[in-house]
């Protein structure tokens, strides 16, 4: 399971590469008053495309990792450790509504009748996805849940 944790260890920074493009795609869009192109539709394909896999890799972790036996021992400690709680509580359900949110985005824009709708449909949906993905990431910097930038150096 480790080379699982270190795909989605390095999917992160495709992941937060893709999310960046789409949203700077949408932000120059609406900005620059400009149709919507082909290449602001593959923003958001690659960002999605990219969520789906880290999803994959996660769930893969989740039901590897014993965290579901973590979750079966109780919320209770589960709750009370915060390493834990990050994993399994905030790190997963943070995740999977950005998670959503790029699928729900990538649905509206689809729909959207006018560029501009388009545009500011991205950059609402992505840009709400991107920030709970930032948050959500075990940085180095987090104390008690640190991660590594990248992983198959450490």
């Amino acid at each position: 399971m480790e080379i699982t944790l270190i795909l989605h260890s390095i999917l992160r920074w495709g992941i937060l590469l893709f999310g960046l493009w789409a949203v700077i795609n949408s932000l120059s869009g609406l900005i620059g008053k400009r149709s919507f192109s082909a290449n602001d539709n593959r923003s958001g394909l690659f960002f999605m495309v990219f969520c789906d896999i880290q999803l994959l890799l996660g769930l893969i972790l989740v039901y590897t990792n014993g965290w579901l036996d973590k979750i079966k021992a109780g919320m209770g400690p589960l709750m009370k450790n915060n390493y834990d709680r990050f994993f399994v509580v905030e790190h997963a359900f943070m995740m999977i509504i950005a998670w959503i949110l790029v699928h729900i985005g990538r649905s509206a824009v689809k729909k959207a009748a006018t560029d501009r709708a388009k545009h500011k449909k991205m950059l609402i949906f992505y840009g709400i996805a991107l920030l709970l993905i930032l948050i959500s990431i075990p940085w180095p910097f987090r104390v008690e849940v640190a991660r590594p930038l990248f992983r198959w150096f450490n």
